[in-house]
């Protein structure tokens, strides 16, 4: 039952961030902004899409989730909401910039670089070790780390001239 719950849950929240993301990105490129990086961002839906399903294929439905890993992961979902009303329209899941827009200082990014980023891998490692899935943890959390680890080059090449 817990299972079943926590998965509908993420994958409600994912459906309604790509729904949020998409309609700032249109919003932006609508006012000039340009998309950098297009290609690998399927790979980020892949990896997203097949963490939450080998989770929910690998679990058994019995398991009750550990509840301070549960506990971490919904501490989390407040950093990705930080991250969220901190960027605003600009928020997308996509390397979307929009020339002469002023970057983002405040909220998480007066500590972080890229605190989505760091939301996200935290929580690709952390929802699995709820449910006692280590070895989805540590797989996925590879995948994503070398997958960040491509698109942040892109994002600061794209947003240099942003910075000043």
């Amino acid at each position: 039952m817990w299972l079943w719950l926590v998965i509908g849950l993420v994958a409600a929240q994912r459906l309604w961030e790509l729904g949020l993301a998409g309609r700032n990105t249109k919003r932006l490129i609508a006012e000039g902004a340009v998309e950098v990086g297009a290609d690998h961002y399927p790979l980020f839906i892949v990896l997203h899409a097949s963490w939450l399903a080998a989770i929910a294929v690998f679990t058994p439905w019995t398991t009750v989730p550990d509840a301070r890993w549960m506990a971490l992961y919904v501490a989390l979902q407040f950093g990705r909401l930080w991250v969220i009303t901190t960027l605003g329209r600009f928020w997308t899941t996509r390397i979307v910039t929009l020339p002469g827009a002023p970057l983002r200082t405040g909220g998480p990014y007066r500590f972080i670089r890229h605190p989505n980023y760091v939301v996200a891998s935290l929580e690709i490692l952390v929802l699995p070790l709820a449910f006692g899935q280590v070895w989805i943890a540590l797989v996925w959390s590879i995948a994503n780390a070398l997958l960040v680890a491509w698109r942040i080059r892109i994002e600061d090449r794209a947003l240099e001239e942003r910075r000043g």
